[in-house]
């Protein structure tokens, strides 16, 4: 088979991950299907060592939707693949050939940044790409859910193919290393911690209203007393409305955002936390709380959409619309040594559960589905 796929976003977090582990799985374990990657050659040099049967050809991030499709038109007809496959929810309008779609959540829709005619336009638009695919792919049962409730594609033209953490989380920094991280970034009480963007479903005014809960709670406590909430992915300036909550809550001096920060680092931060916190209201995966499992860090997230899924018993699940009870389950993973130890315990077995190899050995069954 000839497979063109669009890796664009091959260097994004989130998106980007799945990309980056699909291209290097790939190229490592399939020799005999030709590959056509659809991107900057750059970009895709400086994530993966491509074989023979791997080509890159240029296209790039048109802004316009009617030129980007054209440009798409022009480069498969020339190419001739026997598939497309685009790696992320969007729509698709003049691709000559047949393709099929990974979603990884349809958090767009569910909540929208720009409400009106264009989110109705759009969703009309990708409605109808999922539609004609020949397969769409769905990262988790909830997504395969979301998709036909929002979309209704049935059930049955969609399969779940799970996603995995990308491999350099499941190496650990030592203790060196992450002393001198802590010094970096002046961290020197013991901290909880949060990984990802600010988008309203990961639900951060909550978390920081949990936080200060939790705050109140321990504030004479030996150990912590002085602890902080790191925040890792968007800058606070970004963000007016974090910006209230944390001073509405008083949390100035103990809720700090640190931008972002290149996976290395990143890795020593979650070896380095007290508890991994993620009380996001939606979904798709959710790879964060896996990377931190990887670390051996407790994890207390969310008992909705697929994170349940995703975390099995191997996390502390809260309601994540109640702020009480987000601040109970951090106060649980924080001082009951024997949940802490089962829960690191339960989580390196349940990383154990997701493979790229599996996954990819999925995707390829479905390309030769989707051909025939």
């Amino acid at each position: 088979m000839n497979i063109a796929i669009d890796v664009r976003r091959i260097e994004d977090f989130g998106v980007g991950t799945y990309i980056r582990n699909l291209v290097r799985t790939l190229a490592t374990s399939d020799t005999v299907n030709r590959y056509l990657l659809l991107g900057e050659p750059e970009k895709v040099s400086r994530v993966a060592a491509l074989p023979e049967n791997f080509r890159v050809v240029e296209w790039g991030q048109e802004k316009r939707l009617w030129k980007r499709e054209l440009r798409l038109h022009q480069l498969l007809q020339a190419q001739g693949p026997d598939l497309l496959h685009i790696p992320y929810l969007r729509e698709a309008f003049l691709v000559p050939c047949p393709y099929l779609m990974t979603v990884h959540d349809v958090a767009d829709f569910l909540y929208p940044r720009h409400p009106g005619w264009e989110q109705n336009w759009r969703w009309r638009m990708v409605r109808r790409t999922l539609s004609r695919a020949r397969r769409v792919l769905a990262v988790s049962r909830a997504t395969q859910r979301d998709i036909e409730n929002l979309f209704g594609i049935p059930a049955s033209r969609v399969t779940v193919v799970e996603n995995a953490i990308d491999e350099r989380f499941l190496q650990s920094g030592r203790r060196e290393e992450q002393k001198l991280a802590l010094e970096r970034y002046q961290v020197t009480d013991p901290f909880l911690l949060y990984v990802g963007s600010a988008r309203p479903q990961k639900n951060l005014p909550r978390l920081i209203e949990a936080f200060a809960v939790v705050k109140g709670e321990l504030r004479d406590h030996p150990v912590y007393r002085n602890l902080k909430l790191l925040i890792i992915g968007d800058e606070l300036s970004e963000h007016p409305d974090l910006r209230r909550t944390v001073l509405r809550t008083r949390m100035q001096e103990h809720v700090r955002f640190l931008g972002f920060l290149p996976v290395e680092l990143l890795r020593l931060f979650y070896q380095a936390a007290e508890v991994f916190v993620f009380p996001s209201l939606h979904e798709g995966f959710g790879l964060p709380p896996l990377e931190a499992m990887a670390q051996g860090t407790p994890v207390v997230t969310s008992n909705v959409s697929s994170l349940p899924e995703v975390v099995g018993d191997a996390a502390v699940l809260v309601p994540p619309e109640n702020i009480f009870e987000i601040a109970r389950g951090v106060e649980r993973a924080l001082l009951d040594p024997d949940l802490r130890q089962q829960l690191r315990e339960r989580g390196h077995r349940r990383i154990a559960r997701f493979s790229w190899e599996r996954s990819v050995h999925q995707v390829l069954e479905i390309y030769s589905e989707a051909v025939a």
